[in-house]
C-alpha cells in the first residue's frame, strides 16, 4: 500500500509541474502577435550572440587546434576526435527524432532537416574513421571522455524536455561556431596529415553554411514566442549548449 502511495504522488507531483514547453513568459497572455514574436525572436538571437561571444572565443581557441593546425597532434588524438564524434552523432540522431515527434507541425519539419543531415554526416564519419584505420567496430569500441560528451548529453535533455523554440535557438547560435572550427580541422588534415576530400568530408560538411538554416531556425523560436514560450529559458538552453561546446574541443585535444 505505501508503494502504491508513492507511486500516485510522484505521478501528481509529475502532473503539477509545467513541462519547459509550456512555461509562459512573464506578462505574456494567451499568445503574441506573429509580428511581435519574429521581432522577439531576432532580439533573442542578437542579445545571445553578443553575451556568448567570449565563449565562443574560447572555442576557436582550443590548444587541439592549435595543434592541428600546426600538424603536431597525434593520430590518437585524431582517432579520439572520430570516437567522440561518432558517439555524439549515434545520440543526436536518437534526440533529432524525438525531437521531430515531440514538437508541433510547423515546427517539425526544421528538425527532420537537421536529423537528415546527422545522417548524412555519419557515413563520411566513418570515412574519415576509415582513413585512420578504424571501423565502425572500432568507433562503438571508443571508450567516450565525459567531458566530450556533454553536448549530446544536453541534446537529450533538450530533445525530450524542452521546447522547439529553445531547441532551434541553441543550435543556432552553436552551429556556426561548430562550422568555423570543423573548416580548420578540414583543412588541417589536409595540409599536414596527408588526407583529402574523402576523408575530410564530415568536416566540409559542417563547415558548409546552410541556405536559408537561420531563417528556418528563427521561424521555429518565433512560433514558440506566438505560444508564450519562456524567452529566458531559450536563452538559458542556448547557453548551456554553448558552454558544452567547449567542453568538447578542450576534452578532444586531451592526451588518452
Amino acid at each position: 500500500m505505501k508503494r502504491t502511495a508513492l507511486a500516485v504522488a510522484l505521478v501528481v507531483a509529475t502532473m503539477l509541474v509545467p513541462a519547459p514547453a509550456a512555461r509562459a513568459q512573464e506578462g505574456c497572455q494567451g499568445s503574441v502577435p506573429p509580428a511581435a514574436a519574429e521581432r522577439q525572436a531576432r532580439r533573442v538571437v542578437a542579445e545571445l550572440r553578443t553575451e556568448l561571444a567570449a565563449v565562443e572565443d574560447e572555442i576557436r581557441h582550443a590548444p587541439f587546434l592549435d595543434a592541428l593546425e600546426q600538424g603536431t597532434a597525434s593520430r590518437d588524438l585524431l582517432r579520439a576526435l572520430a570516437g567522440e564524434q561518432y558517439h555524439i552523432l549515434r545520440s543526436d540522431l536518437r534526440s533529432m527524432a524525438a525531437l521531430v515527434a515531440r514538437v508541433e507541425p510547423r515546427q517539425s519539419l526544421f528538425f527532420q532537416d537537421l536529423l537528415a543531415g546527422e545522417r548524412i554526416a555519419l557515413g563520411m564519419l566513418l570515412d574519415f574513421a576509415g582513413a585512420l584505420g578504424w571501423d565502425e567496430a572500432d568507433l562503438a569500441a571508443y571508450e567516450p571522455r565525459p567531458p566530450g560528451q556533454t553536448y549530446p548529453n544536453y541534446v537529450t535533455r533538450l530533445a525530450h524536455h524542452g521546447s522547439g523554440a529553445a531547441a532551434a535557438a541553441s543550435f543556432l547560435i552553436n552551429f556556426p561556431v561548430f562550422g568555423e572550427n570543423t573548416g580548420r580541422v578540414r583543412d588541417a588534415l589536409q595540409a599536414h596529415y596527408g588526407l583529402d576530400a574523402t576523408a575530410t568530408a564530415f568536416f566540409d560538411f559542417f563547415a558548409t553554411p546552410v541556405p536559408g538554416f537561420e531563417e528556418a531556425a528563427l521561424e521555429v523560436i518565433a512560433a514558440g514566442f506566438e505560444r508564450c514560450e519562456c524567452a529566458r529559458e531559450v536563452k538559458r538552453s542556448a547557453r548551456l549548449l554553448q558552454a558544452y561546446e567547449r567542453d568538447f574541443w578542450y576534452a578532444v585535444g586531451e592526451a588518452p
